[in-house]
């Protein structure tokens, strides 16, 4: 029998991240979580993450706390579901802490992936699905919404978040899936479950 899969959704703001974890999900019977705020502990240190009001949180400390949701996350959802027989399917992983800490907050990216890889216990997802979407659709799409802090962050932040995704795609592109999000929703939907298939054989 097929081991169970652990699938994440990455991008930038809006990409459609939720909606097409959502749907893969579905169509895999699969656990959906997300990162942060994925179990009880990481929510409510994801309403401190998101918290627009906060305005000194310190770059490592902020690390420091999402790499304490994610292994609260891992011990308590992804690796329960997987031992389980469980595909899990994750809007966003640990390679977002390496994009927005990481890249973001120009934080030193191998002490970022080593405090991560520690939380996740190295089990790293078996594919990631980048969804891509160029920076002025992004704008356009977060105008409609309420932001948070992280969606608050100037262009130049979330320009280094996208280039440490599609730094990460191309390093390792047996692991990643790169997908143009800018398609409609179904085609989008269709692609993504190709790829899955293709790659994983589900």
């Amino acid at each position: 029998m097929q081991p169970a899969l652990y699938i994440a959704f990455e991008g930038s703001e809006g990409c459609g991240k939720s909606t097409h974890s959502r749907r893969l999900a579905e169509a895999l019977d699969a656990v959906l979580t997300r990162e942060t705020g994925g179990t009880p502990v990481g929510a409510k240190l994801r309403e401190i993450l998101h918290d627009v009001n906060l305005t000194d949180l310190d770059a490592r400390a902020e690390a420091l706390m999402i790499a304490a949701d994610r292994a609260q996350h891992m011990a308590t959802v992804v690796l329960p579901a997987l031992a389980a027989g469980r595909h899990v399917v994750s809007d966003r992983s640990v390679y977002s802490s390496l994009a927005y800490q990481g890249y973001g907050r120009d934080l030193d990216l191998n002490e970022v992936r080593q405090i991560n890889a520690w939380a996740i216990r190295d089990r790293w997802p078996d594919l990631v699905i980048l969804l891509e979407v160029p920076a002025a659709e992004i704008e356009r799409r977060l105008t409609s919404r309420d932001l948070d802090r992280f969606e608050r962050e100037d262009a130049e932040f979330h320009s280094r978040v996208a280039t440490g995704f599609s730094d990460f795609a191309s390093e390792d592109p047996d692991r990643w899936v790169r997908v143009d999000a800018t398609l409609p929703k179904s085609e989008v939907t269709a692609a993504i479950r190709a790829a899955v298939a293709e790659r994983l054989g589900v």
